[in-house]
Parts: structure tokens; sequence; C-alpha cells
């Protein structure tokens, strides 16, 4: 920690998103030094340019000093506004890279988030939107974040490398979250899941069906996968195609699995058999991890847990990945946090991987900037 200020100083391009997030909703503010400096390329890529101006839109007073070289970033966290905004992400990641921060900071806004983003929709590298829309909004509602203004709207798909894409996310705003209990994810009852295709024959989405379907049809009979090819405009600029499965259990908990094809002129070409037979083996390996929150959504539930009100949370988890586990040290720097783990063992749970029990008590965040109607 250096200055009086309390700024917190960190070094290198990792977990950018993570630091940006946290120090917004902490308000501490937060310098970044030695990004790529030893790299050929040095500073910030385009898309965490992009990601630095999605927040600066959504915040209100926000300082942002960034040097020549884009090396070094020192940002000072304005209020979160929200409103009704527009942004155009950068296409080398999809949308799903700016959403995943969305997520976590649209409920503390001061007026309700409607925002339209364009770029990729799925890709190989971030949650698609498919897999948030299926499991993150969900999760928002057992703190207490629902209402019909909540949803993700797929308007355009956009494949990569050109995009194309569009989507709407909209959240309403909540003065506090409630704390959540939630340790029995329950067994399975059913999956569902997209196969989609755009600018190739609506024909792959059927083949990648039918062979996801080879595998799961073993376990359980409820099984629906939607087919969804977009024609014309809505279909982007690129074509490709992917699956997005979900598994749901009696308790609500929702385990996701997806898969893209590779872009166009990168990689060799992936049959639709081979992609929807692996993803149906991902969603196996997910159920398998198990735990209440799929790997994806870790870090966004340990964070509303910490978020709520000075009551005791608790959540069963997988194994923990390493991206949540560096977020955990994140939100000890920001908030002064620290979660009680423990280690469950496939013995005492019957089934499946290593467990994580995560309690926690949150710090009572409130949103001052609500507006009170």
């Amino acid at each position: 920690m250096a200055g009086e200020a309390q700024c917190l100083s960190y070094a290198g391009c990792n977990f950018l998103r993570q630091r940006l997030v946290l120090s917004t909703l902490s308000g501490r503010p937060l310098k970044i030094r030695k990004i790529r400096a030893k790299e050929e390329d040095p500073g910030l890529r385009d898309f965490e340019a992009s990601f630095i101006r999605l927040i600066d839109k959504v915040t209100n007073g926000s300082r942002i000093e960034i040097n020549q070289t884009g090396t070094t970033l020192y940002y000072q966290p304005g209020l979160l506004y929200g409103g009704s905004l527009e942004h155009d992400c950068s296409p080398s990641r999809s949308i799903g890279y700016y959403l995943e921060s969305l997520l976590c900071l649209a409920p503390f806004m001061k007026h309700p988030l409607k925002i339209v983003l364009r770029g990729v929709t799925n890709d190989q590298v971030d949650p698609s939107v498919d897999v948030l829309k299926a499991t993150a909004l969900p999760l928002l509602k057992k703190f207490g974040i629902d209402g019909a203004s909540l949803e993700i709207k797929i308007n355009r798909r956009g494949m990569p490398p050109k995009g194309g894409g569009e989507i709407l996310f909209a959240c309403p705003v909540r003065k506090v979250l409630q704390p959540i209990q939630f340790t029995d994810p329950g067994k399975i009852k059913r999956i569902r899941g997209t196969a989609y295709s755009v600018r190739v024959s609506p024909q792959m989405a059927n083949r990648m069906v039918e062979s996801a379907r080879s595998i799961l049809n073993k376990f359980l009979p409820d099984i629906y996968i939607y087919t969804d090819h977009m024609k014309g405009v809505s279909s982007g600029k690129s074509p490709g195609f992917g699956m997005c499965l979900t598994a749901e259990t009696v308790n609500g908990t929702i385990l996701s699995a997806e898969l893209a094809s590779n872009p166009q002129g990168q990689g060799a070409a992936v049959l639709p058999e081979e992609l929807g037979q692996n993803c149906a083996k991902l969603l196996l390996e997910e159920v398998y991890r198990g735990g209440c929150v799929d790997s994806t959504n870790q870090s966004l539930a340990l964070l509303l847990m910490t978020l709520g009100q000075r009551d005791v949370s608790k959540v069963l988890l997988g194994p923990l990945s390493p991206y949540t586990i560096e977020f955990l040290r994140h939100l000890r720097s920001f908030f002064q946090i620290m979660f009680k783990i423990e280690t469950k063992t496939p013995e005492e749970e019957h089934m499946g991987g290593e467990k994580v029990l995560m309690t926690c008590v949150g710090i009572g965040f409130s949103n001052l900037s609500k507006t009170i109607r």
C-alpha cells in the first residue's frame, strides 16, 4: 500500500478487470505500473483500453491517467452512475469480457443500467453471452437482485474475428444485498442448451445437437437443446458455430459448459459432431467439479457475498480456479475481508471432485447513490 490516500499499487497487466472493478466498488484509488513493459509492443491492449472507456462511461467523476507508452495507469474511481448507454467492444475479446465486470457493478448504480454492447458474442476465450445469461442471472436473483428489468438479450450474434454482434443488458439497482446459504447443490434434473450457427449451413446446429445427445442421453431423459440459426444482418460478419449447455439441479444450481468453432482463417476446421461431443464431455466434467456455482461465476458469487449485509453467507464451490484465488487476494486488499475456506472431500459429499465451503460475513455495503423514489 503506497501513499497516504491509501492508493493501492500493483505491477503487471494480469487481473486488470478485477482491480478496476474492486477499486470502483471500494472507492479506493489504484495505480498499476509496468503493464507489459518488457514486450516489443508495451502498454495497454485495445481491449483493455476499451474496458477502461466502459468503466468511464458507467461512472461519474472518475479520474483516469495513462502515461504515453500506456505502461502506467492511475485510476481514481468516481460514483457509479448507470443509465442508458451504448458501447462498442474491441473485437479481440468477446462481449463476455466486458459483461462479466458489468454484472459485478450494475446492482450498485445510481440509475438502473441499460446498456447495448456491440462486438463478438461467442469466442473461445471468454464466457459467452449465452452462458452468462443462463448462469449469472439466476445467481444475481439469489442475492435479491431480480425483477422484470433484469435481462440479457442477444439481438445479433457475432463470431470472431470481425464480430458484428449486439446484446442488450439491463439490471435494476439494489440498496442492500441479501446474505445467502447455498450449500446443497442437489441432483441434476434437466439439461438445456443452445446450438448456434451463423453464416454456415443451418444443418451444423442439428449435427451438434445429435452428437451431444448421443453422450448425455445415457444419463437422463430430460434434455432439450435449442438450435439458433441467425440470418442476414443479425448473423454478424464472420462465419462460425458453437454450443452452450447447462445442467440444472433440483435446488436451482446451474452448471454450464460451452465450445465455439475456430475463428475463420485460424487453426484447423472443427467438425460439428466433434464439437458437440466435446461440449457434452465438458459439461460432465463441470458436473463432476460440482458445487453450487459453476467455475465461470465463482468470483461473482464471492463478490456479492462480500458486499452483503453484516450476516453470514455460505456457498459450496467446486475446486477454485486460479482466477478466483487471485480474486480472493484482491478482496482482502480492497475490503479487508477474509473467507473461511473448508475443504470437503468426495467421501463426505458422496459425489464428484473435492468441494470448498466458503464462508464470510458481509461488509454491509450499502448503495448510497441509489435514488430514493
